[in-house]
């Protein structure tokens, strides 16, 4: 198995992946510049397997004939697409409550602008359990939703 980068004729062998695992979801736009990472897995013939190494993901063609190898299909990928987490500091002791859900709203419609501009399409809040209840409502208020349908999972680096 080799790790490449993705190339457009890629497309349609990932469209029937993603069609044949039924999740639900529509296929993601590659073209979108939010995609930063874009790899492919590709079988290989003729000549053993081995483990990915750099020089796979230079995505050259002319790496796996000059070893005597060539691609045999596309059999995974993984795709990683920018999105933003969002994280509030207001002061619990400056101003009245009705005064600080006037400023939250003033910073929600400024930075719900500024993130369209940028070219974001989503923004996630992970609360802290201690305000999660109540914090939460509002969020909804302000259009934001509460997304049980899929497990949230994070890899840290560092």
């Amino acid at each position: 198995m080799r790790v490449r980068g993705y190339e457009e004729r890629d497309l349609k062998q990932l469209q029937r992946i993603h069609a044949a695992q039924g999740f639900g979801y529509a296929f993601p736009d590659l073209s979108n510049p939010l995609f930063l990472t874009k790899l492919v897995l590709v079988g290989e013939t003729a000549g053993r397997e081995e483990p990915c190494q750099e020089g796979a993901l230079r995505g050259e063609r002319g790496a796996l004939a000059e070893e005597g190898r060539t691609e045999k299909g596309i059999v995974g990928a993984a795709l990683l697409r920018v999105t933003a987490e969002a994280y509030l500091l207001l002061d619990p002791k400056a101003g009245t409550p009705r005064e600080r859900w006037e400023w939250l709203l003033g910073l929600h419609a400024a930075t719900e602008t500024d993130a369209a501009a940028r070219g974001l399409e989503d923004v996630h809040a992970w609360l802290p359990p201690e305000i999660a209840a109540k914090f939460g409502k509002r969020l909804t208020k302000l259009g934001w939703v509460r997304d049980d349908r899929r497990t949230p999972y994070c890899k840290r680096f560092g």
